[in-house]
């Protein structure tokens, strides 16, 4: 049972200030993301039955935004924006580039379990293109050598803790 006795009383608290079940979809989504890293099938039909909704709706609002993982991911997240301003400022050889470093491509997780490489659509930061983020964090204006000096920051606290 991920929708605890936490989540459910932030769900009730919110509940005040937005007028409909459906409202509450997003938020409960990010709680149940927070506390297990993903959103499964079985967590998917939880929110449904907890919200009174069906399970295609949930599903449907998963499935849309890149910020729901579907399967498990490293302990850092790295997505790369790919769209168009990034793409032309050289996001594609960026993300060659931390494809080669991390010996998996895109959408795949290193077998250590450390980090989740994926080209998102869009990370609304066009004027400061090609961007990132990792986990919560943004990093902007990058180039081959900011990324390397990125990695190699947290490649040493993921080894050193």
């Amino acid at each position: 049972m991920i929708i605890d006795q936490t989540i459910g009383q932030k769900m009730d608290a919110l509940r005040e200030h937005l007028p409909t079940e459906q409202s509450l979809l997003l938020p409960l989504l990010h709680e149940m993301q927070a506390k297990e890293g993903w959103i499964s099938a079985e967590a998917m039909k939880e929110a449904a039955n907890y919200l009174k909704l069906p399970f295609a709706r949930v599903q449907e609002v998963v499935s849309f935004y890149t910020m729901y993982n579907r399967k498990p991911i490293g302990k850092k997240h790295v997505q790369v924006c790919t769209n168009v301003a990034c793409y032309l400022r050289g996001a594609d050889k960026l993300v060659e580039g931390l494809e080669k470093r991390l010996g998996i491509h895109c959408g795949q997780t290193t077998a250590d379990g450390k980090y989740t490489l994926n080209e998102v659509e869009c990370l609304a930061a066009c004027g400061t293109a090609p961007v990132m983020q990792i986990n919560d964090d943004y990093y902007e204006q990058l180039d081959e050598n900011v990324i390397n000096s990125i990695m190699d920051k947290l490649d040493r606290e993921l080894t050193h803790g």
